[in-house]
């Protein structure tokens, strides 16, 4: 038999990923700078997370609790200043340079050590997701490579800290991180143009779906996964965004972009599969 909850957690993910996975095309509809954006997104989805979760909140202001929360701002402010630095491809790539440090890192802050299995799912997912983004991929400016790798750091740094608070509530954090990204992106949220109707119709969606929805299952999926799984399955997000871009605007992906999400796709099944199988129900 397995453990039903680590089952349920893997669904979750995929749950959150789906949801992410929308920042892409609702992003284009609100035509505020990256930080603007950020900052409105994370208060709509403070909010939203307060009103989903009110009853359960604690909010103890502890080191641990704060520290998430940082990680948190710094994950979604970097990657949001990343595209407007360098090419979405660029951005979203390095971002996923978090299952290594997870792997660098995680045996020695929770004591989750990475199989050699992990590793080489980890050297697949990352080659396949450079042949995804071959065609978006340039070296073009240094800063902005530096900001999406920061940003990657960051998403690692985040994982770990509220996989550490797997007995409490990560919850927390989430709320907190989101309001310390609107006091952050408040300033160009000052100057920023008006939105048409469907400019706020975006950014409601993103604030209370791709970012509030994504996270509240984020955050019930990381008490029963590892640091690992948690930013492995989701991988997946950006394998979804050409799915809504070719749905809204017909644009459909190359030979290179087939192949490199195949290999991605194989590779986290696998993984989740095989992280299913060895989990046992607890005693």
């Amino acid at each position: 038999m397995r453990d039903p909850a680590h089952t349920k957690s893997v669904g979750l993910l995929l749950g959150g990923a789906l949801c992410w996975s929308l920042a892409g095309i609702l992003f284009k509809w609100v035509e505020w700078p990256g930080l603007a954006a950020a900052g409105g997104r994370g208060l709509i989805a403070a909010l939203f997370l307060l009103v989903a979760s009110w009853r359960s909140l604690r909010f103890t202001w502890s080191r641990l609790q704060i520290s998430a929360a940082v990680a948190y701002a710094a994950c979604t402010i970097l990657f949001a200043l990343a595209n407007k630095l360098t090419t979405a491809a660029n951005a979203i790539l390095l971002q996923y340079t978090a299952p290594v440090w997870i792997g660098l890192l995680g045996a020695w802050f929770l004591g989750e050590k990475p199989t050699r299995a992990d590793w080489l799912t980890i050297v697949v997912v990352f080659g396949g997701l450079a042949l995804f983004f071959y065609e978006g991929l340039q070296l073009n400016n240094v800063a902005g490579l530096l900001v999406a790798l920061a940003s990657g750091l960051a998403f690692a740094i985040m994982t770990l800290l509220m996989r550490k608070q797997k007995d409490t509530s990560a919850m927390e954090s989430i709320i907190l991180g989101n309001f310390l990204g609107f006091f952050i992106g408040l300033p160009a949220l000052w100057s920023a143009p008006a939105l048409p109707p469907s400019g706020w119709i975006a950014l409601g969606l993103l604030g209370t779906v791709q970012l509030g929805l994504a996270y509240l299952l984020y955050a019930k999926a990381i008490r029963h996964v590892t640091a690992l799984e948690a930013v492995l399955i989701p991988v997946l997000e950006p394998l979804l965004n050409p799915i809504w871009v070719l749905l809204a605007d017909g644009e459909r992906p190359g030979i290179y972009a087939v192949a490199g999400g195949s290999l991605v796709l194989g590779a986290i099944s696998l993984r989740a599969i095989a992280g299913i199988r060895a989990m046992r129900p607890a005693t």
